[in-house]
């Protein structure tokens, strides 16, 4: 009798899931380093912008390699986004079974893994609107004009809310693939995850306290700073339209 062929479908879209999601992790991880370079001067931060936009490999700054970059990482992102649906609750009974389950195991990796998937769906609609702003005004990035974005463009609060998700869902994914990828094991896998889950929580803190104080220092900036005359143009423009 033929045996059955096992369908490995499943098993590479964990593996195409596990490696976008790594990247994007680590993606982000450097982000927010690269973003709290606002911290430091002003003056760091632009040396930091220029050099993704290629001055001191080409003399010259290309605003073009942050539209690259930004649709690199949203075709990654996209890819991630469109395995991990399937893993969604289809339906309000679903949705509340694993709710009702949540609740009466009172599992913390299974508290983690319903995280992930309310963090997943937002940075699914504020992630694409950041990514898109990257990609159209890749020009637009500096320690004024990122400021100048936060305060009257009014995205601070979204980009709070962004930095809580991604900052959540990185260092949870990443608990998760050293679970499921065998890095727990050992003479104790309990005590392998209680330590792997410290360093987890540890790190959501400590990334979402720099985040959070690079976004401070950019409403800062938007707040003191003299924007008129980009507001004056930003003025012609509407008059014109207007008219």
């Amino acid at each position: 009798m033929r045996q059955k062929e096992i369908d490995k479908t499943p098993a590479r879209l964990d593996f195409i899931q596990s490696s976008t999601g790594l990247i994007l992790a680590l993606f982000i991880m450097g982000h927010i380093l690269f973003e709290a370079s606002i911290l430091i001067s002003n003056e760091m931060m632009y040396k930091v912008t220029i050099m993704f936009e290629g001055y001191y490999f080409f003399g010259e700054t290309y605003p073009g390699i942050i539209t690259f970059l930004a649709a690199a990482i949203s075709i990654i992102f996209i890819i991630h986004a469109s395995i991990a649906l399937r893993k969604f609750p289809d339906n309000y009974r679903q949705h509340k079974a694993m709710k009702e389950h949540v609740i009466r195991m009172k599992h913390e990796d299974t508290s983690l893994w319903i995280i992930q998937l309310t963090t997943g769906f937002i940075m699914f609609f504020i992630g694409s609107v950041h990514l898109y702003i990257m990609m159209a005004n890749p020009s637009n990035i500096g320690p004024f004009a990122s400021s100048f974005r936060v305060v009257h463009e009014h995205m601070g609060p979204l980009y709070f809310l962004l930095l809580i998700s991604v900052v959540s869902h990185a260092f949870i994914g990443l608990y998760r693939l050293a679970m499921k990828w065998g890095f727990m094991e050992g003479e104790s896998t309990k005590v392998s995850r209680a330590r792997y889950k410290f360093l987890m929580k540890t790190m959501i803190v400590i990334y979402i306290v720099v985040g959070t104080l690079s976004l401070a220092k950019y409403t800062y900036i938007g707040v003191t700073h003299d924007f008129s005359e980009v507001k004056k143009f930003k003025s012609k423009i509407i008059d014109l339209r207007a008219h």
